[in-house]
């Protein structure tokens, strides 16, 4: 049971974060005014995103954890947490502050720091970098979708 707690409970750790970060959203949540934003055609429907980041955050979680395992809190952990901080903060600025134009370059910083945390990875195991994959794809989205938002919305949409 010890050595079972000991390998399978970090794990618990990991999910706790990344779904603190997810937080965000649910404190800061889309609700009338981004229901108000002209959208491209191309904008997911509402009920895509919980599911999506849903998958994205748990695959995180198991990336860091699967690294942690191999090296500790190392750099790769660290860069990890950047993004989550990072992730976070998109939230805030998005729908928080209604501000698309900041949201937009924190989210290429996100996605840079997303990168770098997914190179770390790789260097420890590669396999925890493939599971990064798809949030670089869906923040890589997401970042295309929050340009198209502010062009058609403007900085400080009402």
């Amino acid at each position: 049971m010890t050595e079972w707690l000991q390998d399978w409970a970090p794990l618990g750790g990991f999910l706790l974060a990344t779904f603190a970060a997810a937080s965000s959203g649910a404190i800061f949540g889309p609700g009338d005014w981004y229901e108000r934003l002209s959208k491209p055609s191309w904008n997911p429907p509402n009920w895509l995103f919980a599911p999506a980041w849903t998958v994205l955050y748990i695959l995180m979680a198991v990336a860091a954890w699967w690294v942690w395992k191999v090296d500790g809190f190392g750099l790769p952990i660290w860069l990890w947490g950047l993004q989550l901080v990072l992730n976070f903060a998109w939230s805030w600025l998005f729908f928080g502050r209604k501000r698309p134009d900041l949201a937009f370059y924190e989210l290429v910083a996100m996605w840079l720091a997303i990168v770098a945390t997914t190179i770390a990875f790789a260097g420890v195991r590669s396999d925890a970098a493939w599971l990064m994959m798809p949030y670089i794809a869906w923040v890589t989205f997401a970042g295309a979708l929050n340009a198209k938002l502010w062009q058609l919305n403007g900085p400080r949409p009402a």
